[in-house]
């Protein structure tokens, strides 16, 4: 049977996910530091093919465990793991607390590589391996108001790019997926200048449904822009000198 393991999986982007591969028939591990949220949302799913577990992401030895759990619990091996687990601290960088910061790092960037790195044995040598991460649009620029929020999506853009080298010869795929701003609970309780110009175009399974086509269609591009928006806003920055990017960041940031 397929397989795929979904870190933050009890709501938004996660549940949405776990919701659409298990409506194509998949295995589907379902993680979340939130027990009572994981609970519930797993039961609205609820069959056999649904394995549950609370974690938190930034604790080595409890992803080493949950992973090997989950892969032992569905015949050894896991098809793919969805990276989702991640947090949103909107708000000028000096107004926000050194704790939230390091929090957003410890979550976005630790958390990510401690399942990447528990999940490798268990993607190696599964047909169709792929690792997916959560990336976002504010991985292209450094993004006010999402000073470090940005700084972490970058990191997982780069880390996904050197694990997608790395991992070529134990055939595993590894790719990310880059939306906009997503009508989830994380969004909605932040406030930003470029969230009210921008508005919130994209449905969590929107998402769901581009990461559905980058583990089962195998595409050989490495990052997925979400939105068909944001797609043509991503050839434009790339033909944008960044200086200019940069002054159109800046002026859209500014309060109206």
């Amino acid at each position: 049977m397929k397989t795929i393991l979904i870190t933050g999986a009890a709501a938004g982007i996660g549940l949405a996910a776990a919701e659409r591969f298990h409506r194509g028939g998949w295995s589907v591990g379902m993680t979340d530091i939130d027990d009572v949220a994981l609970t519930r949302a797993a039961r609205s799913l609820g069959d056999e093919r649904v394995w549950t577990h609370a974690l938190d992401v930034t604790d080595a030895d409890a992803v080493r465990e949950v992973v090997t759990s989950f892969a032992a619990a569905r015949g050894g091996s896991i098809r793919a793991v969805l990276n989702n687990a991640g947090l949103l601290k909107t708000g000028r960088f000096a107004e926000i607390t050194p704790e939230a910061h390091r929090r957003l790092v410890d979550v976005n960037i630790t958390g990510l590589i401690n399942v990447s790195h528990a999940a490798h044995r268990f993607l190696r040598g599964a047909p169709g391996a792929t690792l997916v991460n959560m990336s976002s649009a504010s991985a292209l620029h450094g993004t006010p108001d999402f000073a470090t929020y940005s700084a972490t999506k970058a990191a997982v853009r780069a880390l996904t790019e050197a694990l997608e080298i790395e991992w070529q010869g134990d055939k595993i795929a590894v790719r990310d997926v880059m939306p906009p701003f997503v009508n989830t609970g994380m969004v909605q309780t932040n406030q930003s200048v470029l969230i009210d110009r921008f508005g919130v175009q994209l449905k969590p399974a929107d998402v769901a449904e581009t990461i559905w086509d980058v583990v089962t269609r195998r595409s050989l591009q490495v990052h997925h822009p979400v939105g068909w928006r944001f797609r043509v806003a991503t050839l434009a920055s790339d033909l944008m000198p960044s200086r200019l990017m940069h002054e159109a960041l800046r002026l859209m940031s500014r309060a109206r």
